[in-house]
């Protein structure tokens, strides 16, 4: 929504919008753009002109009183896919980048490396790429590269969000199990992508990742063509490691030697992926290779580090599955090798809030040295038997030898990691969410604790 109404604003449109909490790093950057915010939903936030176009998040429920004004006035209303579809992408190459896991990094890619070779895209991406200062850009070119979600699209529509944005290029990273509130297997969510997959034309083209044989089922009966990029013997589009640093990964593909800024097999991957449909859109693999990939930088909360206090360094991800934590973890091994590791998560994403990862949570997090866990967000909405129990991820953590702790929230999480913290230490903090302010709670406590030890 914020990228969304951010494009809006540029192309000419007057923006305003509400939400529940506004917080950094999307709430300064709207505010920069001219957007207007309103914390809390009322039926004054609303526009007088009766002609005003009401987007409607996927967030928004019945009972809020900002959309039962919509309703009773009888005001014009779309789902934000709706209102791409409509207003922009009916005449566009529309590239859809989906997946459980590493749809923004991915997309945040691929828009780059169409962006480095000229074409200006347009894109759609649920985060800041840091390449562009912003998650939705109307470009002047005929590439839309959208980031699509599988979520529900709105309170009157149950269907997935990438269904609604003509895709002609479909990329597939990677499906599993998540948003346990909306899908109740992973056969539902396969059911959606396969749906996503039907939607590409003949003349468009499905990439997928040749090791997730979810991915590769729901390819299955295409009439567009597939294209499947990874590691193993069996990928068209092969993969080939050559060599991490604390600075970087270096790969091969497509006969060339390529070099991003990240660290890790997940942004390898991620990069590979773009890499192969910025080819089919016509970027030259030089222009990939001299321009694109070396200059990328990254997206925000995606490993972002946000201080650097007395030698300790904390770091923020938006990692919330399992298979992100665990991957991101890894990753950071990679680029902080030989210092201790610390990890501080919030279950707080509707599917990490329930009591279906609660043996995955475990196995994903002992990839760090020490843990601690806050108590589930907004955990009165779930019944005991349903919920995340964090104290027995801490115990199922103890028993594996690590050192973790549960703490209610993020003060108190503070108040007890600071003291243990030595120079030299990493905290990645893992949330989908501000998490109480947490970035700065831990910054001042270090500040205020060097200048003790200082002292």
């Amino acid at each position: 929504m914020g990228a969304v109404a951010a494009m809006l604003q540029e192309e000419g449109w007057q923006v305003g919008g509400s939400d529940e909490s506004v917080y950094p790093p999307l709430s300064t950057f709207l505010a920069s753009r001219g957007v207007s915010l309103h914390e809390g939903y009322r039926p004054e936030n609303l526009p007088e002109d009766p002609e005003a176009i009401v987007v409607v998040g996927n967030a928004i429920k019945r009972g809020n009183p900002e959309l039962e004004a919509v309703l009773e006035e009888k005001r014009f209303y779309l789902s934000l896919p709706e209102a791409l579809k409509f207003l922009f992408l009916r005449k566009a190459r529309n590239f859809v980048v989906a997946g459980t896991h590493g749809k923004t990094t991915t997309a945040s890619f691929l828009a780059w490396l169409f962006a480095a070779a000229g074409k200006d895209p347009s894109f759609l991406i649920g985060g800041l790429p840091g390449n562009f200062g912003a998650g939705g850009h109307k470009g002047r070119g005929d590439i839309w590269v959208l980031e699509g979600d599988e979520y529900d699209t709105a309170f009157f529509d149950k269907r997935s969000k990438f269904l609604h944005y003509l895709p002609e290029i479909v990329l597939i990273n990677n499906i599993e199990f998540d948003h346990a509130d909306i899908f109740p297997d992973l056969a539902a969510i396969q059911l959606s992508f396969r749906r996503l997959v039907h939607l590409v034309p003949r003349t468009g083209r499905v990439f997928v990742n040749a090791d997730d044989p979810n991915s590769l089922a729901v390819c299955e009966g295409s009439l567009a063509p597939v294209s499947s990029v990874g590691f193993g013997e069996n990928a068209e589009i092969l993969i080939r490691v050559l060599r991490y640093t604390n600075e970087g990964s270096e790969f091969e593909m497509l006969g060339r030697r390529l070099r991003i800024p990240l660290v890790g097999e997940l942004y390898v991957r991620d990069a590979a992926m773009a890499v192969a449909a910025a080819v089919h859109g016509g970027v030259s693999l030089d222009s990939i290779v001299e321009e694109g990939l070396p200059r990328f930088r990254g997206v925000r909360r995606r490993g972002e580090v946000r201080a650097e206090i007395g030698g300790v360094t904390i770091v923020d991800d938006f990692g919330h599955h399992p298979t992100a934590i665990r991957e991101t973890l890894r990753s950071l091994r990679l680029r902080f090798p030989e210092r201790r590791l610390w990890a501080i998560f919030e279950p707080r994403s509707n599917t990490t809030r329930r009591a279906v990862f609660q043996q995955a949570l475990p196995d994903a997090l002992q990839g760090a040295d020490g843990i601690f866990l806050a108590d589930v967000a907004r955990k009165d909405q779930l019944p005991a038997s349903d919920r995340l129990d964090p104290r027995k991820v801490i115990e199922d953590l103890k028993q594996k030898g690590k050192l973790a702790f549960f703490e209610p929230d993020a003060s108190a999480i503070t108040t007890h990691i600071v003291p243990l913290v030595r120079s030299g230490d990493v905290l990645v903090v893992f949330s989908n969410g501000g998490f109480d302010g947490i970035h700065e709670k831990l910054t001042t406590a270090l500040q205020r604790d060097c200048l003790i030890m200082t002292q």
